[in-house]
């Protein structure tokens, strides 16, 4: 009758603890700095506030386009609106007249 011994390496019984730490620490170092991690929400809650302000300057800035277009374009044009409009395109004004240009935005 043969018999047949196998000799227990020691190594075999850590493969298993290895690659479960190595797997935990690959998850748990992207969770915290990975592009949807817990470092990038701050950076997405910083950014969320720069848009919601720049939404609220876009929003208001075609609030005053749209009075103007509604101004001009209501049938009865007003006339300060008109003369306004025309001495911008033109570029002339009176002789007893202060101009400031200013750019909007």
């Amino acid at each position: 009758m043969r018999t047949q011994f196998k000799k227990k390496r020691s190594w075999i019984r850590w493969i298993i603890p290895a690659l479960s730490i190595g797997c935990f620490s690959y998850f748990g170092f992207h969770s915290w700095h990975g592009a949807f991690g817990l470092e990038s929400a701050e950076a997405l809650e910083i950014r969320r506030i720069e848009l919601t302000e720049q939404l609220a300057s876009l929003t208001e800035r075609r609030q005053h386009l749209e009075r103007k277009v509604m101004l001009l374009s209501d049938g009865a044009v007003e006339a300060d609106m008109l003369d306004e409009r025309a001495r911008l395109l033109l570029n002339v004004a009176r002789e007893d007249e202060v101009v400031y240009f200013h750019q909007l935005h």
